[in-house]
């Protein structure tokens, strides 16, 4: 999902103190980040790096809380419903704020129920194949599908999720037809990925980077416009003959709308110098992520923008909800 990698730019100099900000005494007790996931997936690990993180900065302990369901949606509305106090708050996925409004009827809207934050973290997928498939390069792949039509299969963590639509969107571009396998999880699909039961996947770096380093996997681009820094040697999909190819995977912090300025003007300040921390981003890069920290304005801007450009994708492809 198309994101601007405008990595660091809010970490170059941090914002002068804010007068409204200093009159207030938040926070006066425990923050919770509601995680629309279970433990121990992209989104539930990135919450868990900020909150520590943020207990430290805000003196405050940050309490992670997962509601998993429907897609993140669960989550969502929770904390849509939430007093705006600046003590309840999300980490979502860019699926859960983009994609999702264009595949379920919801009881909330993603641009006018959220006060947006900040974005986190940026991160581009991997288009890996198993080793049985003899594609080398993106046009390879692209020359078998088209000799095969529709014997190709790519697995997915689920409709609608960033792996499926980074394919929904490479089979537009490279005029392809390949099979969608959806999985529920990332992780129940890599068995069959390396039995060479599904062709291909777009995946995250951190749960196939190890399996490709073993020889296990082969990796053929990244999703991003510029290569990404978890694999450099690998080629971007736009470089590899599909100009213009982005898809990538954002997590970002977002409170309930009418949460005072005041508060989510500390708490984008906070992140920003979280994400400026060498450990901080040390541990984002053995993720394959790069950290954000762009500012609310900015990051309400690309929701946007990132609605309607994968609203047009679900409508053009017919993708639909599980």
């Amino acid at each position: 999902m198309k994101c601007i990698w405008k990595v660091g730019v809010a970490l170059l100099a941090l914002p002068a103190a804010d007068p409204s900000i200093a009159q207030t005494n938040y926070p006066e007790r425990p923050i919770r980040i509601v995680v629309g996931f279970t433990p121990g997936g992209t989104v539930d690990t990135v919450a868990r790096l900020l909150g520590n993180k943020l207990t430290e900065t805000l003196g405050k302990s940050i309490v992670i809380e997962n509601i998993s369901g429907a897609s993140g949606n669960i989550a969502a509305e929770r904390v849509v419903k939430a007093t705006p106090d600046g003590y309840t708050l999300t980490i979502m996925g860019e699926g859960q704020v983009v994609v999702n409004p264009g595949l379920y009827k919801l009881p909330y809207d993603s641009i006018r129920d959220f006060a947006p934050i900040s974005q986190v973290m940026v991160q581009a997928y991997l288009l890996v194949v198993n080793n049985a498939v003899p594609a080398r390069s993106v046009k390879e792949l692209d020359a078998l599908a088209k000799a095969q039509p529709g014997a190709l299969t790519f697995a997915s963590n689920g409709n609608g999720g960033g792996p499926h639509m980074a394919a929904e969107l490479f089979k537009s571009v490279a005029g392809i037809d390949i099979r969608h396998i959806p999985y529920k999880g990332g992780a129940l699909a890599i068995p069959d990925l390396l039995g060479a039961r599904v062709t291909m996947m777009f995946a995250s770096p951190s749960s196939v980077l190890p399996m490709v380093r073993e020889g296990r996997l082969r990796a053929l681009a990244v999703t991003s416009l510029k290569r990404s820094s978890a694999a450099p040697a690998l080629p971007t999909i736009a470089e590899s003959g599909y100009p213009g190819f982005e898809v990538t995977n954002w997590n970002g912090l977002l409170a309930p709308a009418k949460t005072p300025p005041a508060i989510v003007r500390r708490l984008h300040l906070e992140i920003v110098k979280v994400l400026a921390l060498p450990d901080t981003r040390a541990r984002l890069a053995d993720l394959g992520m790069e950290p954000i920290g762009n500012a609310p304005d900015e990051f309400a801007a690309t929701i946007k923008r990132d609605i309607a450009k994968w609203a047009k994708l679900i409508k053009d492809a017919d993708i639909r909800a599980e």
